[in-house]
């Protein structure tokens, strides 16, 4: 089992950022991809960002592109969402998920991750 637990969450306005951290904790052996994934009331959970755990693949929705980083820090076994130039719709709970699942990319799909966070809501104001 991998436990996940997400952290850095909070109230920003228009234009300013946050890091959301993502730790890792239990069976993180052959851990392939993390992903980090939003969801607002009423949708679907919708992909944000991914990353290789050993390679140096990441992969980003259109929407986030340019404004969004992740990057990981193996030792702590952390994962971190940087996201700047945050809008009102960047509100959403933010969840981290982890796949054993392999490819030479980070895996986009929410179905393909077997592990997820509890979520930190992400709210934008105007």
């Amino acid at each position: 089992q991998v436990q996940l637990v997400e952290s850095g969450g909070g109230l920003v306005q228009a234009g300013g950022s946050l890091r959301l951290s993502c730790a890792a904790s239990g069976r993180t052996l052959n851990v392939n991809s993390l992903g980090w994934f939003r969801q607002t009331p009423g949708k679907e959970r919708e992909f944000v960002g991914c990353i290789n755990w050993h390679g140096a693949s990441t992969s980003y929705a259109d929407s986030v592109k340019g404004r969004f980083t992740i990057s990981r820090d193996n030792a702590k076994n952390t994962v971190y969402l940087e996201m700047n130039s945050l809008k009102p719709e960047d509100t959403a709970a933010y969840y981290c998920a982890m796949t054993r699942l392999y490819d030479l990319v980070c895996i986009r799909a929410s179905g393909d991750y077997d592990y997820w966070g509890q979520g930190t809501q992400v709210t934008v104001s105007s």
